[in-house]
This record gives structure tokens, C-alpha cells and sequence, in this order.
């Protein structure tokens, strides 16, 4: 298998950690080695994060340049167009459509970018845009947005299913496992 390289990106408090540890469990489930990095900007008020995540059959640094992505698998609006830059120009855009106001935008100093999605298309005809909030509400939990990407990322990777599941199994507490199996299910119904 050729290496594959994925950057998550989302806000402080969207999950983005505990589903690049879900992908992380999938891709050493699949027998693939793997090797992710995460950066916490301000995540605790709703900063920035983002995780490399490459795999293959061996992998040695999961640092991601420029223009290296294959796959953008952004939480949010804002943070999918800050993050193309490190999309290849074939790349794919998973993003959810949630926008969540950065602190410049709540205090009135700045206002949120107009028309992010349609510039998205411009670059990436082919963006795939999930309204991954009300599917997490429906599943029970807007807390479960992480799980409904994923699903919505496992369509396009040649993992069985049921290596995201047992994935998702390993890694989520007992007490949410059901609410995220089902998240994770209508984001892959998509």
C-alpha cells in the first residue's frame, strides 16, 4: 500500500483528538504502520488543532508539508480553508459546515469569512461538505461530530468497516460507545 497521508483539523473541543487516536487504532488494525502528531493550538478556548496522520507500509516521520495531503478531513469551515494549503492538488476535502466563531469574531474585532465554502468549490469541486452538527445531534450527541467525519473519511479508505468499528470499540470509553458507533454509521451512510 502506497503511504497515505491525512491532516485533521478542527477547533479545541470538536474531537479531533480522539478520532485521529480512532484512525490511528484502524490503520494498526488494518496492519499498517502508522505515525500521527498532533498540535494543540489555544484548544481549550477553541483554538486551532490539527493532526498529521500518515500510513503505509513503513512509515518514518508524520510531519506533512505543503501541497502533501491526500486527504483534508477539516471540523470546521474556517479551519478546512486554512488548512488547504496542505492539500495536493488531487487531493479530497471531507469538511463539516459547523462554523464556530474564533475569539477575533465573538469580540467584534474582526467578522467570520463570507462565502468559505464557495471558494472551497472554486479549488476542490469534488469537497464533500457534511452537516456533521446535526448528524451528531441526531445521534445523539453534538459531542459525537468526530465520529460522524470519520464515517464520512472510511467511505474513502479501503479499510473494511469493521476495522473502524472495532477501532472506535478500542478506543472510546464504554459509557459513549454506542452514541459514536452510531455517529459513525450515519456519517457513513452519506
Amino acid at each position: 500500500m502506497k503511504e497515505t497521508k491525512i491532516l485533521i483539523a478542527g477547533v479545541g473541543g470538536q474531537g479531533t483528538l480522539l478520532a485521529s487516536m480512532i484512525l490511528g487504532q484502524a490503520t494498526m488494525d488494518a496492519g499498517l504502520d502508522v505515525k500521527l502528531s498532533e498540535v494543540h493550538g489555544m484548544a481549550q478556548r477553541g483554538g486551532s488543532v490539527v493532526t498529521y496522520a500518515k500510513f503505509g507500509e513503513k512509515v518514518y516521520s508524520p510531519v506533512i508539508e505543503k501541497g502533501g495531503a491526500d486527504i483534508l478531513l477539516a471540523f470546521e469551515l474556517l479551519e478546512a480553508e486554512r488548512w488547504i494549503p496542505y492539500l495536493k492538488k488531487d487531493g479530497h476535502l471531507i469538511t463539516n459546515t459547523q462554523m464556530i466563531l474564533p475569539m477575533p469574531v465573538i469580540t467584534g474585532a474582526e467578522k467570520y469569512p463570507a462565502h468559505i465554502k464557495s471558494r472551497i468549490k472554486e479549488l476542490y469541486g469534488d469537497a464533500v461538505f457534511v452537516d456533521a452538527l446535526q448528524l451528531a445531534r441526531e445521534a445523539g450527541s453534538v459531542k459525537a461530530v468526530n465520529c460522524v467525519m470519520l464515517g464520512v473519511l472510511a467511505r474513502k479508505m479501503d479499510f473494511n468497516k469493521d476495522v473502524w468499528t472495532a477501532a472506535i470499540k478500542t478506543v472510546v470509553k464504554p459509557q459513549f460507545l454506542e452514541l459514536n458507533i452510531k455517529a459513525f454509521e450515519s456519517g457513513y451512510s452519506i
